[in-house]
């Protein structure tokens, strides 16, 4: 297709003709199958909602059309309107768009469905097995059409994929406000997402694929080497040899589809050998292709063997087992292994379609049985989790440092009745939040800073880096001793990303960094590129796992002790004050990490020009974007963020934060014994 042509597809819309129906393509990773789970009347009324795209001429020819996807994938995608041009993130200036905000958003909306980033792209489908950008083809085009016309004096509402439309604002306004999932809370359960998603009414948007800030599994790949190498530091200090050689420690996990494709990429930067089970074929033949992992074993009595031999050799190396997670614990424990760290980063927010699948059935049995037998394939996941979580705890019982990565895996595990619980109540095992994450960067304001470089030009990445690393050492001469470390591994880590081969699909970047580090770097990008030594745009965003981004009880906020951990107020608020801060789009979502109805998340793209408004913005939205969590963390009483938030109120003599009076614990008990 010519750059006319793909110019004139953009702004056409959805074609007034039907378009040639495009045959399904084997070769790509795609989205299972999912329930039946409408009624007769529901079914007419998800078809009557799909057709509500399209003028009345062509519903004879589309509603038996839809019906049959609806009645073959549990979903209606429309297929036949997928784009023919190539899916990736253009250069800005080959979109065509009145506004170069909106140009910049249409950049990251093709980067997201890129086939080489997203997960099941041909059902828009980003990661984490239900993470979408949109529901259908027809939410894409349309998206697209009206990026292409609007102004800056316009901004476009989204509800759940949706496009409402456009409407009148003003220049310092989101050119973009996304919802996704904002269903009300006793509606909120798993089926009650099938149900709603199948309708074509809302969509799981996950966190940055709803948000059209996803880029690839670079965007968890910093925040899981960092996990990586203090999960070991922790067993050497268990191990009396604080400060020691992790060299040659054996890290085990699950999962290389979305997110979880940066495991084995974390685990060579980090420096162990790393062992991470996928069941699709596909999946880990692509992280392999891409460099992510070294090595695909399909044969345990073969990986084994590797596996002592890479640990003797203290070889950095990492190695996929295309099959069970739980065939490769139980190994594992029966060959009493000693494996140092163990984690799982499977979808199991989503157990039920697709997140998860059971021992002793494969791949296709799985996704027969989950479409045709739900129930049944529910008590397959319950079994199976009860039998990983006792060969878990095998290892554990003999030293292994076992860690929840957010992904549910501890919270599903109970409910499957896996003996993953204390005597009083509590999770066996910590949530890497609560023991890593947490106290010793989201209390001090470092989580997962990122950013686009919009020419494409990987000499523009470069020159990001490089300012970015300068930036961070000056903070580095001053920062206070609490926080020394965390500016090592940061610096060490930016001056290593270009050798580490982190880009899949736009030229992007992640770098954890407190909010002093994102507004000096973003500033630094501001002036550069006024300079014209960055040649387009910078796109900067954020993770929604971070900082103040998300309240989420079993991930993001489980460091936060007193009773507001299941308390949204924080992401909603979050959100909010970024829109009139300077965000050039914003998003808040229901689900995303830990799944639908168990966390509230948002986050924020800012397109950035060179200009004095741009630079506004910068100071004015990242300082809130990071510190309102700090200050929630402080009124939590957690130490590190009491800290934090005092040395910013130093800094800063605009701000005001309410700071909590401690209590002694003798005040406390003596007052309870009238109980």
């Amino acid at each position: 297709m010519t750059k006319e042509e793909f110019i004139a597809d953009i702004r056409g819309g959805i074609p007034e003709q039907l378009p040639e129906l495009q045959p399904y393509d084997t070769e790509i990773n795609h989205a299972p199958k999912r329930k039946d789970i409408l009624t007769p009347e529901q079914k007419k009324l998800a078809l009557r909602n799909a057709l509500r795209y399209f003028p009345k001429h062509l519903h004879a020819a589309l509603a038996p059309e839809f019906a049959e996807e609806l009645k073959k994938y549990g979903r209606i995608y429309m297929y036949r309107y997928r784009p023919r041009y190539e899916m990736y993130a253009r250069p800005i200036d080959e979109y065509p768009a009145r506004s170069r905000q909106a140009a910049a958003i249409m950049l990251m909306i093709q980067n997201n469905l890129d086939p080489r980033v997203a997960q099941h792209p041909h059902e828009l489908i980003i990661y984490g097995g239900n993470g979408a950008i949109f529901q259908n083809w027809a939410q894409y085009r349309l998206v697209m059409k009206y990026l292409s016309e609007m102004t800056d004096e316009q901004t476009l509402v989204m509800y759940s994929g949706h496009p409402l439309g456009l409407f009148p604002s003003h220049k310092n306004a989101p050119r973009v406000v996304v919802t996704n999932g904002m269903v009300i809370p006793n509606y909120s359960k798993p089926d009650d997402w099938e149900r709603d998603n199948a309708l074509g009414v809302s969509q799981y948007g996950q966190m940055t694929a709803g948000s059209y800030m996803y880029i690839g599994p670079q965007g968890i790949v910093h925040g899981t080497t960092i996990t990586v190498l203090n999960a070991a530091r922790k067993q050497l200090v268990k191990r009396g040899q604080k400060g020691g050689d992790i060299h040659g420690m054996l890290f085990v996990t699950a999962g290389l589809g979305g997110m979880s494709g940066a495991q084995p990429k974390a685990g060579n930067i980090a420096g162990v050998v790393s062992v991470t089970a996928e069941i699709n074929p596909l999946a880990a033949q692509k992280r392999y292709d891409q460099g992510w992992v070294d090595e695909l074993h399909d044969n345990l009595d073969e990986l084994i063997p590797a596996i002592r031999k890479a640990v003797a050799d203290k070889r950095t190396v990492s190695m996929a087992y295309v099959g069970n997670v739980v065939d490769l614990w139980e190994r594992l424990a029966a060959e009493d292994m000693h494996v140092d760290l163990g984690s799982d980063q499977t979808s199991l927010h989503n157990p039920w379609a697709g997140g998860y699948y059971p021992v002793g059935l494969t791949l296709e049995e799985s996704k027969q049985m989950m479409a045709e037998e739900p129930e049944k394939f529910k008590e397959c996941v319950r079994e199976s989790l009860r039998r990983q979580c006792a060969a878990i705890n095998k290892l554990a019982d003999k030293g292994m440092y076992f860690f929840d990565y957010g992904n549910a895996f501890l919270l599903e595990s109970s409910r499957a009745g896996a003996d993953i619980m204390t005597a009083d109540g509590k999770f066996r095992y910590p949530s890497y939040v609560q023991d890593i994450m947490g106290p010793m960067f989201f209390d001090y304001g470092f989580g997962p800073f990122r950013w686009v470089c919009t020419s494409g030009d990987p000499k523009d990445l470069e020159t990001t880096d490089r300012l970015a690393a300068q930036v961070l050492e000056e903070i580095r001469k001053d920062a206070p001793e609490d926080i020394q470390g965390q500016m090592d591994d940061n610096i060490h880590w930016i001056k290593e990303a270009g050798r580490n081969h982190l880009v899949v699909g736009s030229q992007a970047r992640i770098l954890y960094a407190d909010a002093e580090g994102r507004t000096k770097i973003a500033l630094a990008f501001n002036d550069a590129i006024r300079r014209g030594e960055l040649s387009a745009p910078v796109v900067l965003g954020r993770d929604h796992h971070d900082v103040s981004g998300t309240d989420s009880p079993f991930r993001e906020t489980s460091n936060i002790y007193d009773g507001s951990q299941f308390c949204a107020d924080m992401a909603v608020q979050n959100v909010i004050g970024d829109s009139f801060r300077g965000a050039t789009w914003v998003s808040i979502h229901n689900g995303g990490g830990v799944g639908w109805g168990e966390v509230i998340n948002g986050g924020f793209g800012m397109a950035i020009d060179g200009s004095e408004d741009s630079a506004r913005h910068i100071r004015e939205m990242l300082f809130w974007d990071v510190n309102n969590g700090i200050a929630r963390r402080s009124w939590a009483r957690n130490k590190g963020s009491m800290d934090a938030i005092r040395r910013e109120m130093e800094r800063t003599p605009e701000l005001t934060v309410t700071m909590p009076n401690l209590v002694d614990d003798d005040v406390i008990d003596n007052a309870v014994t009238i109980f």
